[in-house]
C-alpha cells in the first residue's frame, strides 16, 4: 500500500532533515485530533499553495490504519484562505467497497473549515490497459532553463518550471492581443524528489492561472475547487522512478469571474500519470 512506504508516513516527514515538501505536509496526533502546520517556504499571496494543503489532507488519509490502496481520484474544495499557524484535520471513512475506499478530511482554524477532501483510494488489480491519449512533444529536461526565480510567492520557489510552449511574460497591464490558454512544461521539486502520489496531487495545482497566461498580467485569483484523477498507482510510480514530469495545461472560457482550468502530468517515459480540473475564481 502507498500510504504505508516510508516516504509517506509521518515519521519520515519529520525533522529538518526532510524533503521541505514533507517538512510542509506533515501531519502529527496531537491531542486526541490530526494537525498539521501551514508552511511558509509554500505561501501563495494570502495563504498556503492550495496544492500543498490538497496534499497535506491526503497525507492524513494515509496516515489512518484502515486505509488501503491507493488513491483514486481526489477532490478538494477550497473554501477560504488557511492562515498561519496550525489547523486541524478532521479524517473519517465514508465507505467502503471490495475495490474502493471513501473518505473525507475537513481541515479547520479556530472551529472554521477552511477545505474539505473526498478521496477515493482503490486496490488496483491487473487488467486490460490502454492509452489512447499521446503525450506532447517536448525537448528532453534538462536540455531546457529553468523559469528564473521570479520571487512573487515562495511556493513557486519550490519547484523548477522548464516551458516548453506558454513561458509566462507578464506585464502591468493587459495585452491588446489576447495570449493563447495553453502552456506545456516540464515541472519538478526543488531538490528534486522521487514523484509519489502526494507530489502529483500538489503538481497538479502548480499551473499558473490561465488568465495570467491569457491577459498577460496577474490579477486576483483563487482555485475554488480541483479533481484529480490518478491514472498510476505506487507500482507503476515506483517502476518510472522519476523525479520531473511533464505538464500541459489549458481553458476553455472565463466567464463573470470564474473560468475552467485543465491539466495533464506525463512521465518521462510516455505514461499519463494524473489529470485534473479546476473551477478558478478571478477578478478582472
Amino acid at each position: 500500500m502507498l500510504g504505508k512506504t516510508p516516504e509517506t508516513t509521518i515519521k519520515a516527514a519529520a525533522g529538518n532533515t526532510a524533503h521541505p515538501f514533507d517538512r510542509a505536509t506533515q501531519v502529527a496526533a496531537v491531542e486526541g485530533r490530526w494537525r498539521g502546520t501551514a508552511s511558509e517556504d509554500y505561501f501563495a499571496f494570502v495563504g498556503p499553495f492550495g496544492g500543498v494543503t490538497a496534499a497535506t489532507m491526503l497525507r492524513v488519509i494515509m496516515a489512518q490504519p484502515e486505509c488501503a490502496g491507493d488513491p483514486l481520484t481526489v477532490t478538494v474544495n477550497l473554501c477560504a484562505p488557511v492562515a498561519r499557524g496550525t489547523f486541524d484535520l478532521a479524517v473519517r471513512p465514508m465507505k467502503a467497497t471490495r475495490s474502493t475506499r471513501h473518505w473525507m478530511v475537513e481541515l479547520s482554524q479556530d472551529g472554521e473549515v477552511a477545505a474539505f477532501m473526498t478521496a477515493v483510494f482503490a486496490v488496483r488489480r491487473p487488467s486490460w490497459s490502454h492509452q489512447p491519449a499521446t503525450m506532447p512533444s517536448a525537448p528532453l529536461f534538462d536540455s531546457i532553463e529553468p523559469l528564473p526565480d521570479s520571487g512573487v510567492t515562495p511556493w513557486v520557489k519550490q519547484y523548477q518550471f522548464r516551458f516548453v510552449e506558454g513561458t509566462p511574460s507578464y506585464g502591468n497591464a493587459p495585452r491588446e492581443t489576447l495570449g493563447s490558454a495553453y502552456s506545456r512544461m516540464w515541472l519538478s521539486d526543488a531538490p528534486s524528489r522521487r514523484i509519489d502520489a502526494l507530489s502529483l496531487l500538489s503538481m497538479c495545482d502548480t499551473f499558473f492561472a490561465r488568465i495570467f497566461h491569457v491577459r498577460g498580467e496577474i490579477v486576483p485569483i483563487g482555485t475554488v475547487t480541483m479533481t484529480t484523477m490518478f491514472h498510476a498507482d505506487a507500482a507503476d510510480l515506483a517502476e518510472e522512478r522519476t523525479t520531473m514530469v511533464l505538464g500541459a495545461a489549458d481553458a476553455r472560457r472565463f466567464h463573470k469571474g470564474f473560468s475552467d482550468q485543465t491539466g495533464e502530468l506525463w512521465s518521462p517515459g510516455g505514461r499519463l500519470l494524473a489529470t485534473t480540473s479546476q473551477t478558478v475564481y478571478f477578478k478582472a
